[in-house]
């Protein structure tokens, strides 16, 4: 028989059925006033979600966008960024950022181990003439399950007084805390399809006061990106462009669920799945990839040495149907991932432990004791 789909990778997520209904209406006019107020009650969710007053803006694209966007609307070619890179999306901004000519030094670290805050620090306070415009960091990098340090990087950042922080939230918006206002970040841009519990195509960012101020001398060339539209949109509960109103449908639903769970429980509900799905690789004997004390809420990457990453993948698969992600790039291969952020529940957590003591056991990984990994899963649900 056809088994349910399970996705336990980072991206996209479950979607809860609330959420799927609430996408099968009928779509109505994006200019009309009955789908104004749905854009106000979604602004203010969102600025609640990201803890802010700030603009949050929503673009029709995915978390690559936001960032793009949060790069182009706020530096000019030429302009000197330090960029964050352990990992395939720090990477990624660093491309993107040269890409549009900007002037980029890299602070780099080992993918799997996280970025030094004191590198950023040490970089920030040489930097006399404030020649840094702008710190593009990615809070949770999705490629190795490392969560940075992005309080202790911020701080650097605004002890230096002039560059911006523009920061990837795409997997840690909605999965671990973001005080958005509290530390003072500029820009965040983050994706639906991760702790927003809705399919891909929706983007988001919040601009800061100072980074509105950097606007308006920034040059880059934009047109469907220019953020100052979006603002000009938003702040009369409207859209610069044609958006996905049933995708929006579908945010307005997944908002009010979040809202009704509450923040910290949010929070703790994903700092529960790291610590029980981690406590089983390890009674599995599966080295993980990423350090406890840097261990993402979104996404735990395993690093199995006795069996093939891709065989435990393609069994997990068509024995379960439960997809766990690969490793990219150098990785592939040599990690999978399993994602357990947004629509996720304890239950799902056992059932993909359980699954993968069966897999490992049928590819004879003698490493392996048969219930080891659910027991210590639910140690961790039992609160011990």
């Amino acid at each position: 028989m056809d088994n349910k789909q399970m996705l336990m990778i980072p991206g996209p997520t479950p979607v809860p059925e609330k959420v799927l209904l609430a996408m099968a209406k009928h779509p109505i006019g994006h200019r009309s006033g009955e789908f104004s107020k749905i854009i106000g009650e979604l602004t203010e969710n969102l600025k609640w979600l990201h803890q802010t007053q700030n603009d949050v803006l929503m673009l029709t694209a995915s978390g690559t966008g936001a960032m793009e966007a949060g790069i182009i609307n706020f530096l000019s070619p030429g302009d000197r960024v330090l960029v964050g890179n352990n990992g395939k999306f720090g990477d990624r901004w660093a491309k993107v950022s040269k890409a549009y000519g900007l002037t980029v030094e890299e602070i780099k670290a080992k993918w799997g181990k996280a970025l030094d805050p004191e590198e950023f620090r040490a970089k920030l306070a040489a930097d006399s003439d404030k020649s840094i415009k702008a710190v593009i960091v990615t809070h949770s990098e999705t490629s190795t399950g490392v969560l940075n340090d992005l309080a202790a990087i911020n701080t650097a950042v605004k002890e230096h007084g002039e560059a911006l922080i523009i920061v990837d939230a795409v997997t840690s918006l909605g999965a671990v805390s973001l005080p958005v206002d509290e530390w003072g970040l500029d820009v965040v841009g983050s994706g639906s399809q991760k702790g927003y519990m809705i399919p891909p195509g929706l983007a988001f960012v919040s601009v800061s006061a100072k980074a509105w101020k950097a606007y308006e001398s920034a040059k880059m060339p934009r047109f469907y990106l220019d953020l100052k539209k979006y603002k000009k949109a938003t702040d009369e509960n409207s859209s610069p462009f044609t958006p996905p109103v049933n995708l929006m449908y579908g945010l307005q639903a997944s908002l009010q669920m979040m809202q009704a769970e509450g923040l910290d429980n949010i929070f703790a509900r994903h700092q529960r799945h790291t610590q029980a799905t981690r406590a089983a690789m390890k009674a599995m004997n599966l080295p993980l990839f990423a350090p406890d004390e840097a261990a993402s809420p979104a996404i735990t990457a395993v690093a199995p040495v006795t069996v093939d990453a891709e065989k435990i993948r393609g069994a997990m698969r068509k024995q379960f149907d439960i997809a766990l992600a690969g490793g990219q790039d150098h990785l592939k291969g040599k990690i999978f991932r399993i994602g357990h952020l947004g629509f996720v529940c304890d239950r799902d957590i056992l059932s993909c432990a359980g699954a993968l003591e069966s897999v490992l056991l049928g590819l004879g990984n003698s490493d392996a004791t048969p219930g080891a990994g659910i027991a210590a899963a639910a140690q961790v649900f039992a609160g011990k």
